[in-house]
Parts: C-alpha cells; sequence; structure tokens
C-alpha cells in the first residue's frame, strides 16, 4: 500500500484516557477516538478488556490499553495515568466521562439519602477533579493537552428530581471554567462536552422508569424532535480532541438537537 493511500486520522499520534469508557456513551467515545487514529486507554470500573479487543483487533495492538479504576480512589487514579504513561508515553487528550447516572431514580431532594448524595459527588466530581489533577501534570511537561469534560443540559434548565446528579453537573462546567483559566499558560484545553438526554445502552438497560419519564419531555423540548443516540456526540468530540480546537478553551459545547442555547 502507497503512503497516498493511508487515510491518515484527525488523532494520529494522540494518546488519549477516557474514563468510564468500556459501556455506555464512554464505549462510543473509545470506539470514535480509536477509529481517528488515536491510542486510547480505557479506564472503567468494569473491565474493559472485550471492547479492547475489538479495538485492537480494527486499530491494531498498539492502538488500545484498558485498566480497572475507580475514579474517586487516588490511589487508583495514580496507577492509572503511571501505566498510560508506562504503555504510550504520554497523554495528549482526556475524557472525564466516568459518572454515577444511570442507576439514580427520580426522587424529592428532601428524600436523597446522605450517602448516596456523597457517592454521586465522589464519583462525578472528586473523580473528576483526581484524574484531571493527574494527568494535567503530565501535560504541563509537555505544554500541550485536552481535557473534555462531560457535562449535562441538567443544571442549565435546573432539571427537578436528580439534584444530586444535577449540582455535580454543574460543578463539573465550573471546574471547566476555573482549570482552563489555570491551565492556559501551559497550553492546555478545557472544554466542557454537554449532552442532552442520550439513549445510550446504561440508561435503557439499568433505569427504564428514568426513560419513560425523561424521553418524551427531552424531545419536545428540542429544536430537531428526535432521539439522541451517541453518534450524535461523537464529532464534537473528536473535534475537542484535535487540533481543530486548538483556539477553545473554557467553553461549554451543547450537543443536545437545539435543547440548551448557549
Amino acid at each position: 500500500m502507497t503512503t497516498e493511500n493511508v487515510k491518515m486520522g484527525r488523532l494520529d499520534g494522540r494518546v488519549s484516557i477516557v474514563t468510564g469508557g468500556a459501556k455506555g456513551i464512554g464505549r462510543h467515545y473509545s470506539q470514535a477516538l480509536a477509529a481517528e487514529g488515536a491510542r486510547v486507554m480505557i479506564a472503567d470500573l468494569v473491565d474493559g478488556a472485550d471492547l479492547a479487543a475489538e479495538i485492537a483487533a480494527k486499530h491494531g495492538a498498539n492502538s488500545v490499553a484498558s485498566e480497572i479504576c475507580d475514579v474517586s480512589d487516588e490511589a487508583a487514579v495514580q496507577r492509572l495515568v503511571a501505566g498510560t504513561m508506562e504503555r504510550f508515553g504520554k497523554i495528549d487528550v482526556l475524557v472525564n466521562n466516568a459518572a454515577l447516572y444511570a442507576p439514580l431514580h427520580e426522587q424529592k431532594f428532601t428524600e436523597i439519602d446522605v450517602a448516596l448524595w456523597d457517592k454521586v459527588m465522589a464519583v462525578n466530581l472528586r473523580g473528576t477533579f483526581l484524574v484531571s489533577k493527574h494527568v494535567a501534570l503530565r501535560m504541563i511537561e509537555r505544554k500541550y493537552g485536552k481535557i473534555i469534560n462531560i457535562g449535562s443540559g441538567t443544571p442549565v434548565r435546573g432539571i427537578p428530581w436528580l439534584m444530586h446528579y444535577v449540582a455535580s453537573k454543574g460543578g463539573i462546567m465550573a471546574m471547566t471554567r476555573a482549570m482552563s483559566r489555570e491551565l492556559g499558560d501551559d497550553g492546555i484545553r478545557v472544554n466542557t462536552l454537554m449532552p442532552g438526554f442520550t439513549l445510550s445502552d446504561s440508561i435503557v438497560h439499568e433505569n427504564p422508569g428514568h426513560v419513560e419519564t425523561a424521553r418524551g419531555r427531552a424531545i419536545a423540548s428540542r429544536a430537531l424532535k428526535r432521539d439522541m443516540q451517541p453518534q450524535d456526540l461523537l464529532g464534537a468530540l473528536v473535534f475537542l480532541a484535535s487540533a481543530d480546537s486548538d483556539f477553545v478553551t473554557g467553553q461549554t459545547i451543547a450537543v443536545d438537537g437545539g435543547n440548551v442555547n448557549t
């Protein structure tokens, strides 16, 4: 095969970590980054070995690795970052996707148990902080990096009955703004990718009751009145991970069919 026949991906040569990257929307993120040429470390509480094998079969053995990681545990995060560096030698892109959402049931905030509140904050907020902290230290060494925090339209719209989740995602958007200011001089771009209500495998299988109540409301509030699928997010994800967005930082990019106008 001649060089001119080889298709270059938009992320060729880049190394990415995707937290929560083994299932749900995160699975699609991992696949999309690999398809554009990135080498991907899949980090998840569940074993991502099967997905890694699938990606390796398509893109080569050196295109992917996986590690079981609890992002709320700093020691586990440090092992993840060290393992990524050992395997791939650098980290260019971090997708902070790991979050506790699919199993959450709608309830009044006055009925939310404190232990559940703390668990949501530990995964969604502390996890994003910890992975960003340890990955940023590696990115600072090279004066370049892309941190993509996965937000949600729920804090913008003030969605009721999921206040623990909504509050955590509001915190993510605030963290993006603060991190982008702190890391700009180090060449690190930090943005929030903000999905609307998405019919991922996780939410459909784990919480059909929430799908039943939220799906119709979500479609009715969109300018583009259809269900949102994980594939709808992939173009924006690749844009934020690529050199195309090198002058974009501190932003919230809504991909939700026109639900929230930013």
